[in-house]
């Protein structure tokens, strides 16, 4: 039940966040090219992603929030959590690779990326695998 809400709480959290991107509220820093190399890092960004990409990151976690809540055990459980399993390691391990590291340079997002987006992603793989050998 711990690591549960655990997930929820993590996953409505960041949701909430892309959602409010997707409305164009700026959080937790104001100033939208300030924002974008703090969040997408890529080289050269000035902007932040569009309404449309924050809006699926935003649904799809939420979605996933709903079904640690309440889809109940068995396959299709399994499988979900199997593919949250994969993205959320995969996301993780970028964090530190070289390649993905050339692609997205801008600070602070390589540092928060390494520190922050990378060790949470590798968590909520994690915390998924363990619920998913709980079930």
């Amino acid at each position: 039940m711990i690591l549960s809400s655990f997930i929820v709480i993590v996953l409505l959290g960041v949701a909430l966040v892309h959602a409010l991107w997707g409305f164009g509220v700026w959080v937790p820093i104001r100033n939208e090219e300030s924002l974008a190399k703090a969040v997408v890092g890529a080289r050269g960004v000035t902007r932040m992603p569009g309404p449309i990409p924050c809006f699926l990151v935003a649904g799809g976690l939420s979605l996933l929030a709903a079904a640690v809540l309440f889809l109940p055990q068995g396959s299709l459980r399994t499988v979900l959590f199997m593919g949250a399993t994969a993205v959320f390691l995969a996301r993780g391990a970028l964090a530190y690779l070289k390649k993905w590291r050339l692609m997205t340079p801008e600070e602070p997002f390589a540092t928060l990326d390494r520190r922050v987006y990378g060790p949470l992603c590798l968590a909520l793989g994690i915390a998924f695998i363990i619920l998913n050998l709980g079930s």
